[in-house]
């Protein structure tokens, strides 16, 4: 019996995660500035007696219980999130709301205990009750942030889970029609040419309509697809198609999205080759520089743009390069002299998604 559909998100296995990071140095540091600022509002409040040693010893312990908050919620985080639909966030709440009381309980007991007149006396209930109301307040803004960024990646991921799909479904009625001309046309005169025309055509296949998982793919598939998708090519074009690679001992595990780098290669093809009636040549540049694979596809530029093109291709590669690697990686494309050049720069560090 046929299963049930999964919610695509789901089986795509992009489900965010329901609570942010707390062990991240960007969710550290915003609990640390959101406390900062705090305390200096109520500085700068307009009937506020505390004056600056007020203010040095609340700006101490406004981040001592900023810093507490984060590292509990850091360590708790992973039990929290087990947790179903908006409960992590109310429990993330309860346990900052928590902290900030017990923490402004002992603050209150030690200051008596010390005599140190940090709080009135007869204030330590008040003091505790307004931290308490401030966290509650603050807490519930910083956690409805979160809640709101959160439903804007998981967007995200589906968008750019869409337009995988979209370009994996889609093969070009033109190329299609030209590979079988030619397997047609080498089944007499060159069978075995026929025959691995035939399953480099499968194994485009394969990748343009088999692969409905979020997992990257390495350099080394990609690159491999490529070779394939140029081998047809170069049955249909002949001398008019010549590739120039100057790939320099690139990593092969490294991850890359399925369909990233054979889409530009097929428009360097469409766009720079096929309208030039002597052909050109196609160079493919790689190689490492400074923690991130730098990748080349230059083709040639013709007099007349090749009709068809749309820069939906590029406009694609752009946005799920920015989502898998983040913003350190660039896209960029144009004319170069007489060539027009598109390059990649993909970093190599661990922070980069994992799921397009």
């Amino acid at each position: 019996m046929r299963q049930p559909a999964k919610p695509r998100l789901a089986q795509a296995g992009l489900e965010p995660s329901p609570l942010p990071d707390f062990c991240s140095a960007p969710v550290l540091f915003a609990l640390l500035v959101v406390a900062a600022l705090t305390v200096t509002v109520m500085l700068l409040a307009p009937e506020s007696s505390r004056g600056w040693r007020g203010y040095s010893v609340g700006m101490l312990f406004a981040e001592w219980i900023a810093m507490l908050t984060g590292v509990a919620l850091c360590k708790l985080r992973p039990a929290l999130g087990r947790l179903h639909g908006l409960l992590p966030y109310a429990a993330v709440w309860l346990l900052m709301l928590l902290i900030v009381a017990l923490t402004s309980v002992l603050a209150a007991w030690m200051d008596g205990a010390l005599q140190m007149g940090l709080i009135r006396h007869g204030d330590a209930f008040e003091f505790v009750r307004d931290n308490s109301t401030i966290a509650a307040l603050l807490g519930a803004a910083m956690l409805r942030y979160f809640y709101v960024l959160a439903q804007w990646q998981a967007r995200l991921a589906a968008v750019a889970q869409a337009q995988v799909e979209a370009l994996q479904a889609r093969i070009r009625p033109h190329f299609l029609f030209n590979s079988m001309n030619t397997v047609a046309a080498l089944i007499r005169l060159d069978p075995p040419a026929a025959e691995r025309t035939v399953e480099d055509l499968s194994e485009l296949f394969r990748a343009a309509l088999g692969r409905h998982d979020a997992r990257d793919g390495t350099l080394e598939e990609e690159l491999g697809l490529i070779e394939r998708y140029l081998a047809i090519e170069q049955l249909r074009l002949g001398p008019r198609l010549r590739v120039r690679r100057e790939l320099d001992e690139l990593p092969g595990a490294f991850p890359v999205p399925h369909l990233l780098l054979q889409p530009l290669v097929e428009n360097a093809v469409r766009h720079g080759i096929q309208p030039l009636r002597e052909g050109g040549e196609v160079i493919l540049r790689g190689r490492r520089v400074e923690r991130a694979i730098e990748i080349e596809i230059d083709n040639p530029l013709p007099d007349t743009p090749a009709t068809g093109g749309n820069g939906h291709g590029l406009a694609n590669v752009r946005q799920r390069v920015a989502y898998r690697y983040g913003p350190r990686a660039e896209v960029s494309a144009g004319p170069l002299g007489e060539r027009f050049v598109v390059r990649l720069l993909l970093p190599e560090d661990t922070h980069a998604r994992t799921d397009r």
